[in-house]
């Protein structure tokens, strides 16, 4: 397990504390739409933490060629018809490029600065000219109104159930999924970035904001600050 990270509950967890029965029973929310939305139609995708799929087929139902990359074997099981790579994404060199690169599920807000900077160079190294980078970030507010729940329409409950700082900008986060049949929780490093950090942190990269895709500014197109 990664240092700081932790997960409990039935199946396998991964490196993170994500677990992969957890991520399977989750609903398609409005991601796809969003995605499909900001890139060309029928674009090669390279996504980035696909966990078991939860966006990639829904994507490839939309007409997309993706390749989705995870560093979990288990999470990668669980994903059909698209191309898989069983690889941490910082290390990540296919040697190709593609026109969509996807960075989802908040990473970056890794609590490790050089994890996150890798991530964003791995992201610049598979981008094709001419190509934009989706980012998913955090809601401003995620650190803020906790312990705070939500309870899906489907059925189960989201619980946030702390957010500790622990030095150096990192908070220590706890999450609860509570099912009928099964809870999971998961305990992970996170740093909260403003705006601000956030767009420092994509300039460190090479990168610059396109367009801030939703009205809460959780998801973004950027692309080559050489670009214009």
């Amino acid at each position: 397990m990664r240092s700081g990270h932790q997960g409990t509950g039935p199946g396998a967890i991964t490196p993170d504390g994500c677990a992969v029965e957890f991520y399977s029973r989750l609903p398609v929310g409005g991601e796809p739409d969003i995605i499909a939305g900001a890139v060309p139609a029928g674009a090669d995708i390279l996504e980035l933490g696909c966990g078991v799929g939860r966006m990639t087929h829904p994507l490839l139902e939309r007409g997309f060629t993706v390749t989705a990359v995870d560093e979990s074997a288990e999470m990668l099981e669980r994903v059909r018809g698209a191309r898989t790579i069983c690889s941490a994404i910082e290390d990540l060199d296919l040697g190709e490029r593609f026109d969509v690169v996807l960075l989802a599920s908040f990473l970056v807000h890794s609590g490790d600065i050089e994890v996150r900077r890798g991530l964003l160079r791995s992201c610049v190294r598979h981008l094709a000219d001419g190509g934009c980078v989706l980012i998913q970030r955090e809601g401003e507010d995620y650190h803020r109104d906790i312990p705070r729940e939500r309870v899906d329409p489907s059925g189960f409950t989201v619980r946030v159930a702390s957010s500790e700082p622990v030095g150096d900008g990192v908070n220590s986060v706890r999450a609860e999924y509570e099912f009928p049949d099964a809870v999971w929780t998961q305990t992970f490093l996170a740093r909260p970035l403003t705006k601000e950090q956030f767009e420092g942190a994509l300039a460190e990269a090479g990168l610059r904001v396109d367009k801030y895709l939703t009205d809460d500014r959780t998801w973004v197109r950027a692309v080559p600050a050489a670009g214009g």
